[in-house]
């Protein structure tokens, strides 16, 4: 099977290679989008980029995580921009890759309650069941740092790790965990909030969705496509595309943080 898809890259990598340079993209495992979705949905940002060094952009989906880390380890990719964060951290860290920008909003852990839970501190939910995504998921992690930070081992509590976000809301609402853990971007957390559930406490904001450059982008176009993302919210056009992304805008002053990202996590 990983032939299989290796091959499809490579055949994909060599389609767009033939007229340009490649923004891999991943939606991690929250994504329920196929390739060509991925390319309506994120080729409009490619021209951005691709306007700010002159050159032609193109999107390709990256389905898997270990076709994402190959890539990076293997620089096939000019461009990436990739949700979990801990993927673009690791191109900079391991894989030489530049730093270029990540989205606003940031990215926290929420940790949540049902409506009516008893619960109204953060402590309390010492000794309680806890559900999170199963347990090498990137949000897991990043609630674990968090808790950790706070006092909290989630080594020495009793957690339920499930296999989706989505879980673990049907989790506390079926009273099998009295709080749990979501990412703040995901639609799970946004439908927890709408339908008057709580979020008992709020992470420290980490980057979001970074975008990285390989080593071969020279450093005054990173510069310029930095300079056109900051410029994207002043723009109409480029305001249908950062929506069409579904971010409000790029932040590029996040380098230092998405470095740091790692270590945090106990990587």
């Amino acid at each position: 099977m990983k032939k299989i898809w290796m091959a499809a890259l490579l055949l994909q990598a060599a389609g767009a290679y033939a007229q340009g340079l490649m923004m891999g993209v991943s939606e991690g495992t929250s994504g329920g989008l196929d390739h060509a979705q991925v390319i309506i949905k994120y080729q409009g940002l490619a021209d951005v980029i691709g306007r700010a060094i002159k050159q032609k952009v193109n999107v390709v989906f990256i389905r898997e995580f270990a076709q994402l880390e190959e890539g990076l380890k293997s620089s096939r990719f000019d461009f990436v921009i990739a949700r979990p964060s801990d993927y673009p951290a690791r191109g900079i860290r391991d894989y030489r890759y530049q730093f270029v920008a990540s989205a606003k909003p940031d990215g926290q852990c929420f940790i949540v309650v049902p409506k009516d839970s008893p619960i109204k501190t953060l402590a309390e939910i010492k000794g309680k069941r806890i559900a999170l995504p199963e347990e090498v998921a990137y949000m897991t992690k990043f609630c674990k740092a968090e808790l950790r930070d706070k006092g909290i081992d989630l080594n020495k509590e009793n957690v339920r790790y499930v296999r989706e976000q989505g879980a673990v809301a049907m989790y506390l609402t079926n009273n099998f965990a009295e709080a749990g853990g979501l990412a703040s971007y995901s639609g799970v957390a946004k439908k927890w909030e709408q339908d008057g559930n709580r979020v008992l406490h709020k992470s420290v904001a980490q980057p979001y969705f970074p975008l990285i450059a390989s080593r071969k982008i020279k450093p005054a176009e990173v510069e310029a496509i930095k300079k056109a993302l900051v410029a994207m919210p002043d723009n109409e056009a480029d305001q249908a595309v950062l929506k069409t992304v579904g971010i409000q805008a790029f932040d590029i002053t996040t380098e230092q943080r998405l470095r740091d990202l790692l270590k945090w996590l106990g990587n």
